[in-house]
């Protein structure tokens, strides 16, 4: 089983094709949340997954549940909250990108009781975090007395995920990164959140290489239209092109992105820190072509939409 932890909202795009100043603006809700949506994007890839979240008894809060049900994420560390469920305004361009404005976050838990975890650790393959739980003031120590505790079998991959509209320090984010990539065994980081955390001058060949230290063994930088290059302590650095597609927008890309490395992994037996500290470059190339198809199937729909197993190609 993976059990990822974090956020779950709705996404809200505004419709420009039915905007009217005058009158009204068209909005679609979608769930969302980074978290949320690997739970559901390793769910639809044949993997157990768990999420770890509050989530709000409203109609909204409601809804988030009953789709993690249908798509088949467990819900045994879930917790309720009479607080509102949170928003992200999400505003996309004209090449598909988008950014987000949140509400109605502020102390939210983001993380299991560790009691009960260990209850699971002989079933645990790999603990997922990132986003916003990792600047949380509520979540972030819990996250990493959590990861220090797993076993040592126990996959840890981690995906910054920078939101600068939630909490706008930079060195919060800095040092919140810093403390996670110390204990995870592999590191999605887009080019984007990289920007944003050292500036758009930076080095980022140098970064990404200056974290294959502590645990981790690999870094996947993803970079959009221009694919992904991964940096490996044992293998070098291999760079996969994206696969081209049509974008609807690329809300989510990088979640299934991620979801599909997991999944790669686990079906390819490589699922712990030891094997994947052990995969050779032809190995790199295939998961990062598979993680490729997967962010592609997602641009093809507006908002967060991820592939089913039988869609994409043999992970070998």
């Amino acid at each position: 089983m993976f059990l990822v932890c974090g956020e779950a909202l709705y996404d809200v795009f505004i419709d420009p094709r039915n905007a009217d100043v005058r009158r009204k603006v068209d909005l679609t809700a979608k769930p969302g949340g980074s978290p949320f949506n690997v739970a559901i994007g390793l769910a639809r890839l044949g993997c157990q997954s768990y999420l770890a979240t509050e989530i709000a008894l409203d109609t909204l809060g409601r809804n988030l549940e009953a789709k993690l049900r249908a798509e088949g994420v467990h819900c045994d560390f879930l917790r309720r909250t009479a607080k509102a469920t949170p928003l992200a305004m999400v505003d996309v361009n004209s090449a598909g990108t988008p950014t987000y404005a949140f509400h109605g976050l502020d102390g939210l838990l983001f993380y299991p009781d560790i009691s009960i975890v260990k209850n699971h650790w002989k079933d645990l393959v790999g603990i997922h975090v990132g986003s916003i739980p990792i600047v949380s003031r509520s979540s972030a120590e819990p996250l990493l007395a959590l990861l220090a505790e797993a076993p040592a079998k126990v996959l840890v991959s981690f995906d910054p995920n920078v939101r600068l509209t939630v909490e706008p320090d930079v060195d919060r984010w800095r040092r919140a990164v810093d403390r996670f990539r110390a204990l995870a065994h592999l590191i999605k980081v887009s080019e984007e959140d990289l920007i944003n955390l050292f500036g758009p001058d930076a080095d980022q060949e140098l970064i990404a290489k200056s974290w294959l230290t502590h645990r981790c063994s690999l870094v996947a930088v993803t970079r959009g239209a221009f694919g992904a290059t991964y940096y490996s302590r044992t293998s070098g650095t291999i760079t996969v092109e994206a696969v081209p597609v049509m974008v609807a927008d690329t809300v989510g890309a990088g979640d299934s992105f991620q979801a599909a490395m997991m999944a790669w992994l686990l079906e390819n037996r490589h699922a712990s820190p030891a094997e994947l500290a052990g995969l050779s470059a032809t190995q790199l190339r295939a998961l990062g072509q598979f993680a490729a198809q997967a962010a592609a199937a997602t641009c093809r729909h507006r908002g967060p939409e991820f592939p089913y197993r039988k869609t994409l190609p043999p992970s070998v």
